[in-house]
């Protein structure tokens, strides 16, 4: 269990809170660039308690601004894209991605000697386009490296990008990316009950460990059904600093909207058979899924990260800890918990916390714990491929979440070379 008040520095992420500080150390995934096109040049963000948007200019540049202009304080999303920089509809004044003032059309007639502009700002932050996804850094200079996470530098894959909005707080959903028992019943079991039946059950837990390394901790399990030769004990799974959770061959982030709100953000990857190589991916689709069945009013539950979100979201908007009994398979929630607290402490000292990737020796590739490594790095043929348990999921229809466009089903299928049945 935790206090109100240290559940609030978990949770509080707005400016000038201990953990809105903390998690501006970091660059946070908010879009996919392909969602920024011919059509679409200029979105409303709101992350961290702050309302920005976020533009690609005419000119290709990417910025990240006050969502209200500097003058009256109109609604910049709905202004528009010039070769350099972002027009407010209202008036015309006009900003570039460093928040500078380039442009006041009425005062730069009526009284050009004041130079009003040169004295404009408008808060900005830094935007970097790295594997398909548009990153933010709103924390102090200088910044970071943005972490090029070694799946990030692979080849011959079909990657596709999905975001979600979730209604509840940032810090429930990655506590899930540290608790390896919620598979066996959230997932397994539950969906054996969604189907009509009443088992057989999954195969139960007899293990569980977590081990910290530089950036975030590993937890390793064994069931019924395997022992600790298992990759998933010898390996494991990851939860990546601070925010978020990779399996091997996908990331999510839990980025905070707000105190109330998450944006889930996923990366995935599957690498094509070796007789479709080589394969060019030209551009990384990124696309939106729902969280609720309109015609019920109630959660999808029908696929993994959506039966994910319904636990999250079950906790309320801000989990009562308070009330918690934390049992043995938590062991893991309360090391990143006190990892998070002594992190707290080292911001207030004015260190970096845990997982701050600034040596430029990690530039190229930074190294993760990979399960099935050597599939998603050397690949293998159609032929093992469906022979393979593991990697039955690829030739299924999406299983992690809802709604995925038939434009991306279809181009899957033809990176992979085959029928996705279902």
């Amino acid at each position: 269990m935790l206090t109100p008040d240290k559940n609030q520095l978990l949770t509080q992420t707005g400016a000038g809170t201990p953990m809105g500080e903390l998690l501006r150390r970091y660059w946070m995934p908010i879009a996919g660039a392909s969602e920024f096109d011919e059509q679409t040049r200029v979105k409303p963000v709101r992350l961290m308690g702050e309302d920005l948007v976020l533009y690609r200019d005419l000119g290709g540049t990417y910025g990240l601004i006050d969502r209200h202009c500097c003058h009256r304080r109109a609604d910049l999303s709905y202004g528009y894209v010039e070769e350099c920089g972002l027009r407010c509809n209202y008036h015309g004044w006009l900003y570039d991605e460093h928040g500078n003032c380039l442009a006041q059309p009425y005062e730069d007639i009526a009284n050009p000697s004041a130079k009003m502009k040169d004295r404009i700002k408008i808060k900005a932050y830094r935007v970097r386009e790295h594997a398909g996804l548009l990153w933010a850094y709103l924390g102090p200079e200088p910044a970071p490296l943005v972490p090029n996470w070694e799946p990030f530098t692979w080849k011959n894959g079909f990657t596709q990008i999905v975001i979600s909005e979730i209604p509840c707080n940032w810090f429930q959903c990655q506590e899930n990316s540290i608790d390896p028992v919620h598979f066996e019943w959230m997932h397994a079991n539950w969906s054996v009950r969604l189907k009509g039946q009443t088992g057989p059950y999954s195969p139960r837990h007899r293990k569980v460990d977590f081990e910290e390394f530089d950036y975030g901790f590993v937890y390793r399990r064994v069931r019924e059904d395997s022992d600790e030769n298992d990759e998933l004990w010898r390996i494991g799974r990851v939860c990546l600093w601070p925010n978020a959770l990779f399996t091997g061959n996908h990331f999510e982030w839990r980025v905070p909207v707000d105190d109330g709100n998450t944006l889930s953000v996923a990366w995935f990857f599957a690498r094509v058979p070796q007789d479709r190589e080589p394969y060019v991916q030209n551009s990384i689709p990124t696309w939106h899924s729902p969280i609720k069945d309109e015609k019920t009013g109630r959660w999808i539950t029908s696929h993994i990260m959506n039966q994910d979100f319904i636990a999250w979201m079950g906790q309320g908007i801000v989990a009562d800890r308070e009330n918690e009994n934390l049992a043995a398979s938590d062991k893991g929630v309360a090391l990143i918990r006190r990892r998070f607290f002594g992190d707290l402490d080292e911001v207030a000292a004015g260190r970096d916390p845990k997982a701050v990737v600034r040596d430029e020796k990690f530039k190229d590739c930074v190294p993760l714990p990979i399960m099935n490594r050597a599939i998603l790095t050397k690949g293998i043929t159609r032929e093992q491929l469906a022979k393979d348990p593991n990697a039955q999921i690829l030739l299924r229809p999406f299983a992690w979440q809802v709604g995925q466009p038939d434009e991306v089903r279809k181009a899957y299928a033809e990176a992979m070379g085959v029928e996705i049945k279902g």
